[in-house]
């Protein structure tokens, strides 16, 4: 209450309303809080709510609790610590592409509160594949699984996206918990077309041809790949995509991106700025692509379900319709960080 009612107005109206500006001082200063492991260890202790029967093991990974950040809120990987201190049970880092790139121009997030929706066009906006993996072997062990989100720099043609990929995989490989396919982001030119069911076996092909190569050099199990999908496709296309995943063993399916669709919000003066939707007016269409996931593919294929969760009613509904793990974005941004507490509380 404290947040929604005295600290998120005075966010929202600082730095002039420029969203971007906001978030880079909020990972500011969750940085600073990492970097004092030990307050940062005794925020975890005290904050976060510890019961073994939240734990889940997935895909070969062990889940402290189900709730995790979705990608797009770390890219860079700056706050990892933190994120265990507010009560998260994991953290997707990125996306990450080969090539540092800045991303599209500012500014480039857009919040309608009316509708507790945020549209963002950052076009994966990040310091590259490399610079991330030396800031995750600086880190060290992290206290808690990091996924991590790999995309396409925007400089290679798609023809290229598989090298691209394969680029970043191969540097960051040792540092990532599970990796997630970023193949559904509205923001990069032509992404979109690589959940085609062509272009989808080509790229899961090459890259679970390399980890099977590395994690046989490295004498363990290859790391599970998992692919993020747009809620904006067809039963047709998921049923298409879900046949090509199953064919070349990904672990999981993340569901869903932002969308690009305006439905429920077109009054709204930012209706037209383009880029993905996220936020309240996802809630319906991404239980619905979660529930048509969990039928087409049954009981075994781990689901994390993403978008539009608000309340621990949100993710209780995305439990039921299939999703072994959740995770928050823009609900963190309306709700507060109290809203990690609740719903883990609730999953429990």
């Amino acid at each position: 209450m404290l947040y929604k009612k005295i600290l998120r107005p005075i966010l929202f109206r600082a730095a002039g309303g420029d969203a971007e500006a906001i978030h880079e001082f909020t990972l500011t200063m969750l940085s600073l809080l990492g970097r004092v492991r030990p307050a940062a260890e005794l925020a975890q202790r005290v904050w976060a709510i510890h019961d073994p029967a939240l734990e889940r093991t997935l895909f070969g990974v062990r889940f402290p609790n189900p709730l995790g950040l979705a990608a797009g809120m770390d890219k860079n990987g700056v706050a990892l610590p933190a994120w265990a201190a507010l009560g998260f049970g994991f953290v997707e880092a990125g996306t990450v592409t080969w090539r540092a790139q800045p991303g599209n121009p500012r500014p480039r997030i857009f919040r309608l509160p009316k509708y507790a929706a945020l549209i963002n066009r950052m076009g994966f906006n990040n310091a590259g594949a490399v610079a991330l993996a030396a800031r995750l072997q600086e880190i060290g062990a992290p206290p808690l699984p990091v996924g991590i989100s790999l995309g396409k720099s925007r400089v290679a043609p798609l023809e290229a996206a598989t090298e691209d990929y394969c680029a970043s995989f191969r540097a960051i490989y040792d540092h990532g918990s599970y990796f997630a396919l970023n193949i559904s982001s509205p923001n990069t030119p032509g992404l979109r077309s690589l959940q085609d069911r062509a272009q989808l076996g080509e790229l899961l092909s090459a890259l679970q041809t390399m980890n099977r190569r590395i994690s046989h050099a490295r004498q363990h199990t290859p790391k599970p790949l998992l692919v993020k999908i747009a809620p904006d496709l067809s039963d047709t296309a998921i049923s298409e995509l879900l046949e090509v995943c199953a064919e070349h063993a990904v672990s999981g399916i993340i569901a869903t991106n932002t969308t690009i669709s305006r439905s429920g919000v077109t009054d709204h003066p930012r209706a037209g700025e383009p880029g993905g939707l996220s936020g309240r007016p996802l809630t319906v269409r991404a239980l619905q692509v979660v529930q048509f996931i969990r039928r087409e593919a049954g009981p075994g294929l781990p689901i994390i379900g993403v978008g539009g969760i608000f309340s621990p009613d949100d993710a209780l509904r995305m439990r039921y319709a299939g999703a072994d793990l959740l995770q928050i974005y823009t609900g963190l941004i309306y709700e507060g960080p109290g809203i990690v507490r609740q719903i883990v509380r609730a999953l429990a």
